[in-house]
């Protein structure tokens, strides 16, 4: 029971803060006074509205406001509970305890917060232009107490208008829940550092760690500065081939046509590819390519398409005798340095093969190789050297036991066969260069002759042999020849020694002479001059003799 005696003390302002949604418990003097003390509790709102009383001794009784009819409850210190506080309960909440004489109040401000919502982006476009303001997008977060604020960042780094490239607009709507929705915009004027440039909108709030959008990435619009042309096909290129131009543009879009210059002559294709076929050494040039709306914007490069004429004069298959010549050319027309080898078989000639008197040997496949810059030309020619065989000896070896071995060496082309007039055991060597030996294995029982006959297509040539059957047959053939080699060499000898002995004598009787004829002038006494002149004589004498 109140009476007219009893004095109202407010004491303080408590603040206190809750989470939308979640219960709060509002303290009623920080529950310092006992509930036998009081008399009366009453909990109320603002100035007017009325919560709860609870007398003592009594339970609470709640009023019937909507607001918190349903919602509220009181503890046995006195503190007021509500659950699930809304924006609506952002106000102050009054405890009046009534006490002894006195009645205390202790009013509380409750302050609710809620946290945005992550941002949202609407309004999105896709390109932007170089140098034209774009309105690139609007982000956008509600449900929020107190309002959220907005960031637009550029690669991480946060925007600001600057009233030129730069337009923010951000607008704070609050509904009849008192929750706000932050609304902002971004109009962008782009440059050409803008491609692949990463846009994001950051909701930053009091009561919550900052959110960022997913990233914004825009195509960036921009003419075409600068053209390039490439060749696609991978050279050297040859004759035949085809070569693949590419044109290609710095504008984005990019170009869909494109004008290509062949040969001096415009064509305008509607891509970027355009594709000569079977190009020959003519092609070789500059090319280009330019917009299609504009020459001035053009790009060239050059191809060159290689080329290799190999002509050797002598081609197919070449058939000679021994002892001809054979002259060998290649003529080469390249459009750059070429290498020129040689083989014969498989065989590497060091230059250009020469036959100045052919031989046997001569004979087989030549292959002329030219290469350059990735081309390669090969031409050959076959060289026969034929001619009708010749023996070119014939001899006998002593063989085992009373056998005796025939060799007749031939040489010719085709290959020669060999005829034996005897019967034996026969057998031939390895034909190389025009070279075969044949052999037989003979038992004769007496003195006989045998004859090696050789022949091919183009004549025969034969060859005797005489033959004992004496074991010493062998050695006294080359017997003979060594003794007829001794008498050759003992004749010459003596007829050497003969001369020598000769020109000996007649000096040996010159002196004689000449010490006579001064003996006999000394015992005459005859003038000097006399003896001279027989002197002279003498040796003019002498002289002639040995002439003769």
């Amino acid at each position: 029971m109140l009476t007219s005696k009893m004095t109202i003390q407010v004491i303080g302002l408590e603040t206190l803060t809750s989470k939308y949604g979640d219960p709060i418990e509002i303290p009623c003097n920080k529950g310092q006074f006992k509930e036998s003390d009081v008399t009366l509790v009453k909990w109320k709102y603002d100035k007017d509205g009325n919560i709860l009383v609870k007398q003592l001794d009594q339970n609470a009784t709640i009023s019937t406001d909507v607001n918190y009819k349903n919602r509220v409850s009181i503890k046995k210190d006195f503190s007021l509970i509500i659950t699930q506080v809304t924006m609506a309960d952002q106000r102050t909440f009054t405890c009046m305890l009534v006490w002894k004489e006195d009645i205390l109040e202790y009013p509380v401000q409750l302050t609710i917060y809620k946290v945005p919502s992550h941002p949202q982006i609407t309004n999105l476009t896709t390109a932007m232009a170089i140098g034209k303001p774009t309105m690139l997008a609007q982000c956008r977060t509600e449900g929020a107490s107190p309002a959220a604020n907005i960031t637009w960042f550029k690669n991480k780094t946060p925007l600001m208008t600057d009233g030129a490239a730069i337009k923010i607009n951000t607008n704070v709507d609050v509904d009849e829940t008192r929750l706000s929705t932050t609304t902002s915009t971004l109009e962008y004027t782009a440059v050409k550092g803008d491609i692949d440039a990463k846009f994001t909108c950051q909701v930053q709030h009091i009561w919550s760690a900052n959110m960022d959008s997913s990233p914004l990435v825009f195509t960036v619009n921009y003419p075409t500065e600068k053209v390039n042309l490439q060749v696609v096909s991978q050279g050297p290129f040859k004759e035949g081939d085809s070569v693949t131009l590419k044109c290609t543009a710095d504008g984005n879009p990019p170009p869909s046509s494109y004008s290509f210059y062949i040969d001096g002559e415009k064509k305008t294709v509607d891509s970027n590819i355009y594709t000569l076929t079977n190009v020959t050494r003519e092609n070789t040039g500059d090319y280009k390519c330019s917009l299609v709306d504009n020459e001035d914007i053009a790009a060239s490069v050059p191809i060159t398409v290689e080329y290799l004429d190999v002509v050797l004069s002598t081609t197919g298959k070449i058939v000679k005798n021994p002892g001809e010549s054979l002259e060998v050319t290649v003529d080469v027309n390249a459009s750059g340095a070429a290498q020129t080898s040689w083989k014969k078989g498989n065989a590497k000639l060091n230059s250009l093969p020469k036959f100045d008197k052919l031989t046997y040997s001569d004979s087989g496949m030549y292959e002329c190789v030219v290469s350059m810059a990735g081309l390669k030309e090969t031409r050959t020619f076959e060289l026969v050297v034929e001619g009708p065989p010749v023996i070119k000896n014939l001899i006998k070896e002593r063989g085992e036991g009373m056998t005796k071995v025939l060799k007749c060496v031939v040489e010719g082309s085709p290959k020669p066969t060999v005829q034996w007039s005897v019967n034996g055991t026969s057998a031939e060597s390895a034909y190389e260069h025009g070279k075969v030996t044949y052999s037989i294995i003979i038992d004769p029982k007496g003195n006989l002759t045998v004859s090696c006959t050789a022949s091919n297509v183009l004549g025969a040539d034969i060859k005797s042999i005489n033959v004992s059957a004496l074991v010493e047959d062998v050695t006294m053939d080359k017997q003979d020849q060594k003794d007829e080699y001794s008498d050759q060499t003992t004749l010459a000898v003596g007829i050497v020694v003969g001369l020598m002995l000769a020109v000996l004598a007649i000096g040996l009787a010159y002196w004689l002479y000449m010490k006579k004829s001064r003996q006999g002038s000394w015992k005459t006494g005859e003038k000097e001059d006399g003896s001279a002149e027989e002197s002279k004589k003498l040796e003019e004498s002498q002289s002639q003799k040995a002439d003769v």
